[in-house]
């Protein structure tokens, strides 16, 4: 009889036994994948991290970029404003008489006596153009031909 209790008893402690191991054991695993889950999630939130703070690095040094590129460009266009205003300024009649005309014809005098001078070293060259004289006919006919085109532009 006490054979059979004894058989009943430890049939069912055993069991029990077996159960509260088998949930101990399962437990234990889960709980070591639990704690490598969280360090695999901390490793790519720490990756994660770095590429944000190099995207806002980034950013910022386009932001920078950015910035200095339109200060210099409208530094730019100041300088030309500023170019064309005097041009602009310099070429409108002052009042005085002599002034005027000394402005007026200071440069169609300078280029004529260039001209003469350029006639007088052809002349001693014997009228045989060299690669200068060809670069500067071409650079006079380039310049009277473009200012032209450009006054009747209106620019």
């Amino acid at each position: 009889m006490f054979g059979a209790l004894f058989s009943f008893l430890g049939g069912g402690v055993f069991r029990m036994l077996l159960g509260e191991v088998s949930a101990w054991m399962t437990k234990r695993q889960e709980h070591a994948y639990e704690i490598e889950r969280m360090k695999v999630q901390g490793e790519l939130e720490a990756a994660q991290h770095g590429r944000n703070l190099e995207s806002i690095r980034v950013q910022a040094e386009l932001g920078v970029q950015t910035i200095r590129v339109q200060g210099e460009a409208d530094l730019a266009r100041l300088d030309a404003a500023g170019f064309y205003s005097a041009v602009a300024e310099a070429q409108k009649p002052t009042g005085i008489w002599f002034v005027d005309l000394w402005n007026g014809i200071i440069r169609p005098l300078c280029a004529t006596i260039a001209v003469y001078l350029w006639v007088l070293a052809l002349n001693a060259q014997g009228w045989k153009m060299g690669e200068w004289d060809k670069e500067l006919v071409g650079v006079i006919l380039g310049f009277y031909f473009v200012s032209r085109q450009m006054a009747k532009a209106g620019k």
